[in-house]
């Protein structure tokens, strides 16, 4: 056994309705007036009005910064940490989708180390401490409220990242009653996105473990029970929650096993055409397993009755192109579009994709097979 180390957030709530324990749970934590950081989203959904009465109900004082935006540019997490500094918070709400917990994070860590963002950009680079920290989601998807990672827009198309194990909060809480007015598409995308996050841990090349196959194994089936209760009966609180928490076991896992070329060649249709990042998992997942088959082909059959839910006869190869094909078809029944042609990605755009692909090399070195440019584009061009 290859020699590894584990380390995920300090405290999960597991809960549905555990919001209204939000003002103890803060104090427990040390905090005494936090900043909540979030989206106008939330705030136009209701939710944020639900947080602001369970912290008044526990005579919690707090601010909140609700202008995050999706894939947040820099500015935003400057704007985020002065409003904090601004308000003298001593803790960070991140409440939301994966954008305000990275958001969160990222805060939390500059307002006490003093560092700034080009200081920390890349792997283990943040020297500081950080400021007690929450995070909430209210998406089963990100698994942004058990993950080191923080992704930060750095310029028209790029994206950087921040991984420090600083950034895991003191409590993930998992409330489904935060998640039962989701729109069935984002319910899809962001369970698709889970999923992906759990199928690219198990099959990470360079720090797969116990522990991460465990926890991947774990989500995937709660993740591929529940997924199409959820998109098609949104008021399932019992989905929504397996949802959730199987989310937050896929994000465990690939804490510690890091995802690769499905996130790889991902990010640049989110750059480029801000296609949502779940969705552009989900667009080119089938694809890429194909490409990785060759080499994945044992791991991704052990996953086929997992996710599949039954056993398929026959080697590695024919069981494999079995699970393809099943998440091929769940994707179609989710109701998401499934080639690049459906999100409107011009056809003559694919060699950029490509090339820009390869700007992900933090990624692209966890996958089981090597990915050239030339690998890149020919699996654009299947998942066009």
């Amino acid at each position: 056994m290859k020699p590894f180390v584990f380390n995920t957030t300090k405290s999960i709530i597991n809960e549905s309705g555990a919001l209204k324990n939000i003002a103890d749970i803060c104090r427990q934590q040390h905090m005494s007036k936090p900043l909540i950081v979030t989206d106008q989203g939330i705030v136009s959904v209701g939710l944020m009005s639900q947080l602001e009465e369970a912290l008044n109900a526990g005579q919690m004082p707090y601010n909140s910064y609700t202008d995050v935006v999706a894939d947040p540019p820099e500015a935003i997490v400057y704007e985020a940490l002065k409003v904090l500094k601004e308000g003298n918070n001593d803790g960070v709400i991140g409440f939301g989708g994966g954008s305000s917990m990275d958001t969160a994070k990222l805060i939390a860590l500059m307002a006490k180390s003093g560092e700034s963002l080009e200081d920390i950009y890349g792997v283990g680079n943040a020297k500081g401490q950080r400021l007690p920290l929450i995070l909430i989601p209210t998406t089963a998807g990100t698994g942004s409220e058990v993950t080191a990672v923080a992704i930060v827009t750095t310029g028209e198309t790029t994206k950087a990242g921040v991984v420090a194990t600083q950034l895991y909060p003191d409590v993930a809480l998992l409330d489904a009653e935060l998640t039962l007015g989701l729109p069935p598409h984002i319910t899809a995308a962001t369970g698709v996105d889970a999923m992906v996050h759990a199928i690219e841990a198990y099959t990470s090349a360079r720090l797969k473990n116990a522990y991460a196959d465990m926890l991947a194994k774990e989500a995937l089936s709660l993740l591929s029970r529940n997924i199409m209760k959820a998109t098609h009966e949104g008021s399932n609180v019992e989905a929504r929650q397996a949802m959730l928490l199987g989310a937050c076991l896929a994000g465990q896992a690939f804490a510690n096993a890091p995802v690769a070329a499905v996130h790889a060649l991902a990010y640049p249709l989110g750059g480029h055409y801000h296609i949502p990042h779940g969705l552009s998992n989900s667009l080119v997942l089938p694809y890429v397993m194909r490409f990785n088959a060759v080499e994945a082909k044992e791991q991704y059959a052990e996953l086929a009755p997992v996710i599949m839910g039954t056993t398929v006869e026959g080697d590695a190869e024919t069981v494999t192109e079995a699970l393809i094909s099943y998440i091929e078809k769940l994707i179609t029944d989710l109701g998401l579009p499934n080639t690049l042609k459906d999100v409107k990605v011009p056809e003559e755009d694919l060699p950029m994709l490509a090339s820009d692909s390869m700007k992900q090399q933090r990624l692209l070195i966890n996958n089981p097979r090597e990915v050239t440019e030339a690998d890149a584009l020919s699996i654009y061009q299947a998942a066009f």
